[in-house]
């Protein structure tokens, strides 16, 4: 369902090649001149009880990322036959970064800035192809597309989520960008998405050097919340080519860790909308680990990901249950450390 430069294979990897670098340069020169604003106003997420670092950082580092990622989309669904997809998805990143820098300024309320995201998700939702499921197929299509917005919009908001210590988030938008790519390679399906999950793998790869430990700028609501709502949209499209399992494999460790935690706090009675660090990738740093450190396991683990997402492709069983063996030894592996100092 996922058209694309998929008339020559030469044509369709000459687009890729030149988004990768056109994506990766902008997102690091752009992230310069964003962290020069930023220090400039000294917009500064500052330390509290809640934080994983000890420093003032600035803080809106999405505004160097965001912007050229979407630049090159557009030029790739443009010039691309079939990408008309792609422009919804945009249109929808736009809006959210546009909303989630006013709440990084201002500290919006929860439930307008939820409403604001169901709103583009269900909007990106009904533009699906018609008759294209998501689900298996045997789901009803109304079923399909509600329980769909549903799991778009918590992604939307667990990726925010994790952006909680130094690479996270880089690590996981390269790791999910390519993954894409390898899945819609070895499957020969969605081959449309490749440049478009190219593009965005290479942005946060290229965030990575401003965002590494120690990091000089955190990315903020600006630049996870529309991420998170363009991957989404990414794998979301992935499933509809046939690859669900794959799709749900690649981003395993987020959800799992994201959703495991907000079971645990709402069995405890506990606001979820409020700032915290019980997710299983902050116990790590609170016991005195590296941000460094738990970064290079989340990478380790997306590889790992990424090689079961191709299993799942011809062995959709075996390959969840890989996933599964993967997601629950990183956890445990945090936990362990969370209690034991380095």
């Amino acid at each position: 369902m996922i058209a694309g430069w998929t008339d020559t294979g030469a044509s369709l990897w000459l687009v890729t090649c030149a988004a990768t670098l056109v994506a990766g340069a902008g997102a690091l020169s752009a992230t310069r001149t964003a962290l020069a604003y930023l220090q400039r106003h000294q917009l500064l997420d500052r330390p509290n009880d809640r934080s994983s670092h000890t420093i003032p950082t600035p803080r809106g580092g999405g505004l160097g990322v965001v912007p050229p990622l979407l630049v090159v989309w557009a030029g790739l669904a443009a010039t691309g036959p079939g990408a008309g997809w792609a422009w919804r998805i945009m249109g929808g990143a736009a809006v959210l970064m546009a909303a989630s820098w006013l709440d990084d300024r201002r500290s919006l309320p929860a439930l307008p800035r939820l409403l604001l995201q169901a709103a583009m998700v269900g909007m990106a939702v009904a533009a699906l192809p018609a008759g294209a499921h998501v689900l298996p197929a045997w789901v009803p299509m109304p079923i399909d597309r509600i329980l769909t917005g549903l799991v778009w919009l918590w992604f939307v908001n667990l990726f925010n989520f994790m952006d909680g210590i130094d690479g996270i988030t880089g690590i996981e938008t390269f790791s999910l960008g390519l993954g894409i790519v390898l899945v819609a390679v070895f499957s020969g399906a969605a081959m449309g998405l490749i440049p478009f999950a190219a593009a965005t793998g290479a942005a946060g790869l290229a965030f990575l050097a401003w965002n590494w430990h120690p990091a000089r700028v955190f990315l903020g609501d600006v630049g996870s919340i529309p991420l998170g709502f363009i991957l989404g949209g990414l794998l979301v499209h992935l499933a509809t080519a046939g690859l669900l399992t794959a799709a749900l494999i690649l981003p395993a460790i987020y959800l799992a860790d994201t959703s495991i935690t907000l079971v645990r706090r709402l069995a405890r009675g506990e606001a979820i909308w409020q700032a915290h660090r019980q997710h299983f990738y902050q116990q790590p740093v609170k016991a005195g680990y590296g941000h460094d450190q738990v970064a290079r396991v989340i990478l380790i683990a997306n590889a790992a990901l990424i090689a079961a997402a191709l299993i799942a492709i011809d062995r959709p069983a075996f390959a969840a249950a890989a996933a599964a063996v993967i997601v629950i030894g990183v956890l445990i592996l945090f936990q362990r450390w969370g209690q034991t100092e380095p």
